[in-house]
């Protein structure tokens, strides 16, 4: 087991549609560790009999608002190993292993006005969100939410109650396959345009997440203010420790970038509020790496450049990263970069994790 990951008792596994579960998690005497942001997600390690066990990300559906147990909430996908062994294996009383809390799909600012899109299980970050914009913030909140038909809404029920109780700042609307057919971007558009002053959070498969993203691009939406959070399967197993990693285990086809000839590096680095520097990053290192060696907890989920839980805002010099597979052209321009791929290729390099 990594320094980094814990074991946590399932208080209870419910039932909240056919297809999805949420899953009670208790912190208990590790609850300093999984301090979490709405939007954030956990990582867990699902045992299996092929290969030791696959790591799978699933976001939180509680709030941080309320000191109680974690909640994730995982819905079934056709020939999902992951998925299927957690809604169909998992009791209360077992216990699952984890990673803190990652990830940045979550409101700076907790009484902003925003627009969310949801897309069936894409509702289980917003509901985070929702939930904590409501008890700690004063904006409004519109959703958008689609779903295939009317028992495939997840949290029906909840939002149903969050909207009765919060009739001036949450409005829903819910959009139904079954009765209106896939919406279009022209639809998204339509809607979105209502609201073009809020901050966009969209979630969802992949086809609903890139016509809203679309849709949100055409209404001319600035990128600060437009976020959406991917999820790929994980290649690498981030509960391996280092001794237990075989050489190569990391490698794939594409050579990592030839290590920087600039020398060693200043680095100033912004994380949780406190400020870092060191005169010694070395070429080939990544940022993660470096930080470790210094003692220092920096946030990371899959290693592989899969994921977005070690995001970093390049504020200063240049580097270099080994893999991407999740940010795309706009977070590189807008100096987004991953700290678990990314090496010097300046003589001086400033970064924030905020």
């Amino acid at each position: 087991m990594t320094d980094d990951s814990f074991e946590l008792e399932v208080l209870d596994v419910i039932e909240e549609t056919g297809e999805a579960r949420s899953v009670v998690l208790d912190p208990g005497e590790h609850r300093e560790h999984f301090g979490y942001t709405p939007g954030q997600f956990l990582t867990v390690a699902v045992p299996s009999d092929r290969t030791g066990l696959v790591a799978r990300s699933y976001s939180l559906s509680s709030t941080p608002a309320e000191d109680g147990p974690l909640t994730i909430t995982v819905k079934r996908t056709p020939d999902g190993y992951a998925s299927g062994w957690i809604c169909s294996e998992l009791r209360p009383g077992d216990r699952l292993r984890v990673l803190p809390p990652s990830g940045i799909f979550t409101p700076k600012n907790l009484d902003a006005d925003l627009l969310l899109f949801a897309g069936g299980s894409g509702i289980t970050p917003v509901m985070s969100i929702i939930r904590t914009c409501l008890a700690r913030g004063t904006g409004r909140i519109v959703l958008f939410y689609a779903n295939r038909d009317e028992r495939s809404v997840i949290f029906g029920a909840a939002l149903k109650e969050l909207a009765a109780e919060h009739p001036e700042r949450l409005l829903i609307v819910h959009w139904l396959e079954s009765v209106q057919g896939l919406p279009s971007q022209d639809q998204l558009r339509a809607f979105a345009a209502q609201y073009v002053d809020r901050d966009a959070f969209v979630c969802g498969p992949g086809p609903f997440m890139a016509a809203t993203v679309s849709a949100l691009k055409e209404l001319e939406f600035p990128r600060e203010r437009r976020h959406q959070e991917k999820f790929v399967s994980l290649g690498g197993n981030p509960f391996e420790t280092s001794a237990e990693r075989e050489p190569g285990a990391d490698e794939d086809e594409t050579p990592a970038p030839a290590p920087s000839s600039v020398g060693q590096t200043h680095l100033q680095v912004d994380l949780d509020g406190v400020d870092y520097e060191f005169d010694d990053w070395q070429p080939g290192t990544t940022l993660l790496e470096h930080l470790e060696s210094k003692g220092i907890k920096a946030p990371y989920s899959c290693r592989e450049g899969e994921c977005s839980a070690c995001a970093i805002r390049l504020l200063e010099g240049e580097v270099t990263m080994r893999a991407n597979d999740i940010l795309e052209d706009e977070d590189l321009a807008d100096g987004i970069r991953l700290g678990c791929q990314s090496e010097p290729a300046s003589e001086k390099v400033r970064v924030t994790y905020s």
